[in-house]
């Protein structure tokens, strides 16, 4: 992996809300192709690691480069458009659409037909539509969420609604996908089908993939390295197998029962 180019550059940020330093001087790489996981206890930060990625938070100091352009000022909507797609871990989705209708307005930044030209429904507006719908097809084929195509969201267990919103991401075509906690709530059968997805699409589509996940038994078993936060603070960088005997780490986050 060390070969990769870079993908993602992280360099020196810093993010504080009043008087709390929510991050302090964050640095890393994400490879091109890898999977890179980013652990650490509670508050440590994580999410507000992928939210100035996003720009949904501006750092205070520091630069984001993404395939070799900065994106630290960059819109979140452009940012989106260069590539990067993200979930979240409260599932961010169109209560009251269907399964299909929140994959397909996912497509809306790759839609070149006007907004008249799609009102009116015909000729490339039209073609371009079915393009659309034929691409998310491919996408709810492949997480395996037929059955629910026309069903309402915000009806759905949360487990489907992950899956959804996994979909929602794909749709998207991002080269780097954000993952914030994709398996929260749910029960061991649907940990592992997920993990199943993230493993396909990262390597059948070849997505660079950022994952924070509580789980370290999935964590260590599927990420290529690790990124470790504690208190806003990077403590550690490495390979799984560095990370789970890291005496740092053991002391920030896995605890006893993982020595």
């Amino acid at each position: 992996m060390a070969t990769e180019p870079v993908h993602l550059s992280v360099e020196e940020i810093f993010l504080s809300f009043g008087g709390t330093h929510a991050l302090s001087k964050i640095s890393f790489d994400v490879q091109k192709g890898e999977i890179l996981a980013i652990i650490g206890p509670n508050g440590a930060g994580k999410t507000s690691l992928l939210n100035c990625i996003n720009n949904f938070y501006r750092v205070d100091e520091g630069r984001i480069t993404f395939e070799g352009q900065d994106i630290t000022r960059m819109s979140p909507h452009k940012i989106a458009h260069l590539g990067i797609a993200r979930t979240f871990q409260t599932p961010a989705l169109y209560s009251g659409l269907s399964t299909l209708d929140n994959l397909m307005a996912a497509r809306h930044i790759h839609m070149r037909s006007d907004l008249f030209a799609c009102m009116l429904y015909w000729g490339s507006s039209l073609k371009e539509e079915v393009e659309h719908r034929h691409k998310v097809e491919e996408i709810i084929d492949f997480l395996e969420i037929e059955n629910i195509r026309k069903a309402i969201v915000g009806a759905l267990p949360h487990g489907l609604r992950k899956r959804v919103e996994l979909g929602r991401a794909l749709a998207l075509e991002p080269h780097l996908l954000l993952l914030d906690e994709p398996m929260t709530g749910m029960n061991v059968e649907e940990k592992e089908d997920m993990a199943r997805f993230i493993l396909d699409i990262h390597e059948l589509q070849g997505t660079t993939i950022m994952l924070i996940e509580h789980d370290m038994g999935l964590v260590m078993d599927i990420a290529d390295r690790i990124v470790v936060l504690d208190f806003g603070r990077k403590v550690a960088e490495g390979v799984p197998e560095e990370i789970r005997t890291d005496p740092t780490v053991i002391q920030a986050y896995l605890g006893e029962e993982h020595r």
